[in-house]
């Protein structure tokens, strides 16, 4: 797909991955509607992306909010007159013991993990299969085709994205509209600073800079990729898992041992 004169919209573009997408996607030559929580984040990355003669809109909005999706779509068609790409890049994530979660946690995860993305493609759908034109990118992530222990709220969410791309895709086929389902590994952003980023030196874990991840997102849109995983060896262990995956849990067992001490910290 060429992304040049692309209408793109991106959730969550002021956080690691995707202020690195709104930029490289700008060099592409695409117009941009940013979405985030964080207004002075957002306007800050607007004044950049315009000093460079790309066209930005910015979009404060909290997905966590059940309403946000559909204000956001209806404000964005009224403003644009639709979205030719949509990339659900917002969320969060969680780290601890599962039985120390709180309800409110969980459910403000996966609203904006799953609800608000499933809820905003559905919103913003219709103009694009009415165009027979547009793409759909969800950025899941490894975690959404090996369940990681002390992860499980946030895996689990992954694992929907990942249901729902594949299920979407399907429906849509012979419509015009295309699915991208992008599963990084874990990557330095903010999102993951603090104990996260202590546990995942301990353990040796891989990890790319979200500018990283940004090219190969890009790289997954223009090559109309359906799945696009990240990292050697992670996409070899996501085939495993899914063939014989009592085989992973032995090979996680002693990185388990390593990370429960720091899942147990507040």
């Amino acid at each position: 797909m060429n992304i040049y004169n692309q209408r793109i919209m991106i959730t969550g573009a002021a956080g690691g991955i995707g202020s690195e997408l709104a930029r490289a996607l700008a060099e592409k030559g695409a117009d941009l509607a940013l979405v985030d929580i964080d207004a002075n984040k957002l306007g800050q990355l607007k004044r950049a992306l315009r000093e460079r003669g790309c066209k930005v809109d910015v979009f404060p909005c909290d997905l966590a909010a059940p309403d946000a999706p559909q204000r956001l779509s209806e404000q964005m068609i009224a403003s644009t007159g639709g979205v030719d790409i949509l990339i659900n890049c917002a969320g969060i994530a969680s780290f601890g013991l599962f039985d120390q979660q709180t309800p409110e946690n969980m459910e403000k995860l996966w609203r904006i993990n799953v609800l608000a993305p499933m809820q905003l493609t559905r919103a913003l759908l219709p103009q694009m299969t009415a165009r027979r034109h547009g793409r759909i990118v969800n950025v899941g992530s490894i975690f959404g085709s090996i369940g990681f222990a002390y992860f499980t709220t946030y895996s689990a969410s992954k694992f929907a994205m990942r249901g729902f791309s594949e299920a979407l895709r399907r429906e849509l086929e012979d419509t015009g509209v295309c699915v991208t389902y992008i599963a990084p590994r874990y990557t330095k952003t903010p999102l993951n600073d603090g104990v996260v980023s202590r546990m995942a030196q301990a353990v040796g874990m891989n990890s790319d800079e979200p500018s990283v991840v940004a090219q190969h997102v890009v790289r997954a849109i223009e090559k109309d990729s359906k799945d696009y995983y990240i990292g050697w060896p992670e996409c070899l262990f996501v085939r495993i898992n899914a063939v014989l995956p009592r085989l992973v849990d032995g090979a996680l067992r002693k990185q388990n041992a390593k990370t429960r001490p720091f899942a147990t910290q507040e």
